[in-house]
């Protein structure tokens, strides 16, 4: 039942994905993509805590994400104060059978460790926030492609988790280090984007027969 749960909420992200990446706010020309090609091959890593800039709205991400994301780089630019560009990410904290009318998005940007609000940007229905996003263990995955065609990297994602001896422990996340670009999609067969999922050791008595949990 979890596998055919997430491989639905698979589905419906590619359709989130698709709706919140034509507002124009992720730029083609991202990071140096070449160290994250070794995340083909899906892994788990012990991942520090990042500061975060948020941008939280309740609604379906095809209606909202596009104004989430304006106010978040706009507030990224204006009241953080900070340089340069990264990349934006997303996680979804709600169970997965919230209908999506109801779902709560946290739209949000990497920020340095002690940053600071310099001002209050929200407006109705968008909350800003700066807060901590916790980390730990985590599997992640780098999916190359249109958003269209995730579902098959989330599936390797969950069966690695799976075959490892994990479970998923926190929301589904995605960093989004390359996409579309201020003035059209580009090549959508060019974007990359990591999923990712905070995980923990399966306890003994739900590990699957004949699965033994990492060392």
């Amino acid at each position: 039942m979890l596998k055919k749960a997430l491989i639905t909420l698979a589905i419906l992200l590619v359709i989130v994905a698709a709706g919140i990446v034509l507002s124009g706010y992720l730029m083609m020309r991202g990071p140096d993509l070449k160290p994250y090609l070794a995340l083909k091959v899906p892994r788990i890593v012990e991942k520090p805590d990042q500061r975060m800039l948020v941008v939280e709205s309740e609604g379906d991400p095809n209606e909202v994400g596009e104004k989430a994301f304006a106010l978040l780089f706009k507030t990224y630019f204006k009241a953080i104060k900070t340089r340069g560009m990264v990349a934006p990410r997303a996680r979804w904290p709600k169970p997965l059978e919230t209908p999506k009318d109801q779902w709560t998005g946290l739209y949000a940007l990497p920020v340095p460790a002690g940053a600071q609000l310099a001002r209050d940007t929200s407006v109705p229905g968008y909350r800003v926030y700066i807060d901590d996003w916790r980390y730990g263990e985590v599997a992640e995955i780098l999916h190359i492609g249109p958003y269209t065609g995730e579902a098959p990297t989330f599936q390797r994602l969950v069966d690695f988790i799976t075959a490892q001896g994990y479970r998923i422990a926190g929301p589904h996340e995605e960093e989004y280090l390359r996409g579309p670009g201020l003035f059209g999609k580009g090549d959508p067969q060019k974007y990359y984007t990591i999923i990712r999922f905070q995980v923990e050791p399966r306890p003994m008595e739900e590990a699957p027969a004949g699965k033994k949990k990492k060392p």
